[in-house]
């Protein structure tokens, strides 16, 4: 295989990464990853099969459209996956939560961006906690939590808690995906010289799917939350981004690899 030299216009030369998501975000990763010298491979270890009652799901999607919600909360990266599967519109007045760095960057993926993240906390809790004082105290609102079939509805209990309509949807329920075995030799063999993890489900199909890493290899985990949750899982990290955009991912990148050479 013959890969690119680096350059200061392709500082990422001779990188191989293997990116274990899909979908819009895993697209936009790749073509820019490509564009700066490095060789992307697209091997999503998860993905998501639909909610036990779609006619629900579809119903407060339409709802959503029709501007019926004054927020919509969004607590995975695979709650926007769906979202861009459905085709879902959210309309400009209705304004989005978003836990995880990911989230908010597979939400930008598909055009729109996040109203309020955490803060150090990066979780369903960390944005309860900042509610109030990101929207003003306004209650009641209107809003629509999207969740996966597993998740504990700590943002819907505590939303309703303080008073707010909150109408609660199952989404979808997330499953591992086996990656092609060529893959999987590939990393054990050293072939590639970084591994992403975008989320703590990823990590555990990492974990499951891949054991070990090669110490060779670069493992960088996307957020702090994702980083705790990849050692959880046992998968090594090496280094963390601030956040899952891929701005963030090239400079990661880009620094540990210009400082290695």
């Amino acid at each position: 295989m013959s890969l690119t030299a680096p350059t200061q216009a392709k500082p990422l030369g001779g990188l191989r990464v293997l990116v274990p998501r899909g979908g819009p975000w895993g697209d936009s990763v790749a073509s820019t990853l490509r564009s700066k010298g490095a060789t992307p491979v697209i091997a999503p270890m998860t993905n998501f099969v639909p909610a036990p009652d779609t006619e629900d799901l579809t119903s407060a999607l339409a709802d959503l459209a029709a501007g019926k919600f004054d927020w919509v909360t969004l607590t995975s990266s695979t709650t926007v996956d769906v979202l861009s599967a459905y085709r879902a519109t959210i309309p400009s007045r209705t304004r989005i939560a978003a836990v995880g760095e990911t989230t908010a960057s597979a939400l930008a993926a598909i055009g729109y961006k996040a109203d309020l993240t955490p803060g150090e906390q990066n979780t369903a809790r960390g944005l309860l906690e900042a509610w109030e004082s990101a929207t003003g105290g306004v209650v009641p609102l209107r809003i629509l939590t999207l969740r996966s079939q597993v998740a504990v509805p700590v943002l819907t209990d505590g939303l309703k808690r303080i008073g707010h309509d909150v109408r609660s949807v199952i989404a979808y329920r997330t499953v591992g995906v086996p990656i092609d075995q060529t893959v999987i030799d590939q990393v054990r063999r050293g072939d590639f010289t970084a591994v992403l993890v975008t989320s703590g489900s990823v990590a555990e199909e990492i974990a499951a799917q891949l054991g070990d890493i090669p110490r060779e290899t670069f493992v960088l985990a996307l957020g702090p939350r994702t980083a705790t949750d990849a050692r959880h899982a046992g998968v090594r990290v090496d280094a963390t981004t601030p956040d899952g955009t891929v701005d963030s991912i090239v400079a990661a990148l880009t620094s540990t690899f210009t400082s290695a050479q």
